[in-house]
């Protein structure tokens, strides 16, 4: 047994509190099921799986702790971070209105997606900072299990956790952004509209302070 049964209520009760907890992540699936529909919310959800699951692995050997309990590298990240989005909110705001995405396009934009919600997230300080704070409240010195071991499987169950609730929020997002898909008027502006969140989430990291660990 690598999860403390005696622990896991509290642990699932936790994960859904935090995960209705509106954040960044949230923001960008959110956006981009509603500006290019579900499909391109599904991946960027994969996305943010991918990069969740790294993050566990980092953890679960401690590299993570390590990462943040240095200054340095946390603020080296949050300006990476913040770089990046600005980066791909420029590269949204300059796109014109000819080259709104067609339907047939959504695979490559898909990809796309998958691929900016897992740098993101690799380089949001906080997220490294949460993974390392908050698995090790709920390693239990009852198993036999290392804390490497467990801190793996309640990460994994927090990225499925975390993947399924996504999913639903693309899923319901994705419906009441269907109609605009349609609608010529906002798919002028529908590359504008994914560039101010790219700021947005830009400005939220560049703004935030950093805490270290140690």
């Amino acid at each position: 047994m690598m999860i403390d049964l005696a622990l896991l209520p509290l642990y699932l009760t936790t994960v859904i509190a935090l995960l209705l907890i509106p954040g960044p992540d949230m923001l960008l699936i959110a956006s981009s099921s509603l500006s290019y529909g579900r499909k391109v919310g599904v991946y960027a959800s994969f996305g943010n799986a991918t990069s969740g699951l790294i993050l566990t692995l980092l953890a679960a050997m401690g590299v993570s702790a390590v990462i943040a309990m240095n200054p340095m590298a946390l603020e080296v990240l949050r300006v990476l971070g913040g770089a990046y989005l600005l980066k791909m909110g420029w590269d949204c705001m300059r796109s014109s209105a000819a080259e709104a995405p067609e339907i047939e396009q959504q695979n490559n934009l898909a990809k796309l997606l998958y691929r900016r919600a897992v740098v993101s997230n690799l380089l949001n300080p906080k997220a490294l900072i949460f993974f390392v704070l908050f698995l090790p409240q709920f390693v239990s010195t009852q198993l036999t299990a290392s804390s490497g071991e467990q801190m793996l499987a309640l990460g994994l169950l927090l990225n499925v956790m975390g993947l399924a609730f996504n999913l639903l929020l693309v899923a319901l997002v994705g419906s009441v952004g269907k109609p605009l898909l349609k609608n010529e008027k906002f798919r002028t502006y529908q590359n504008k509209f994914m560039g101010m969140i790219f700021f947005v989430l830009a400005i939220w990291l560049l703004a935030s302070q950093v805490q270290n660990i140690s």
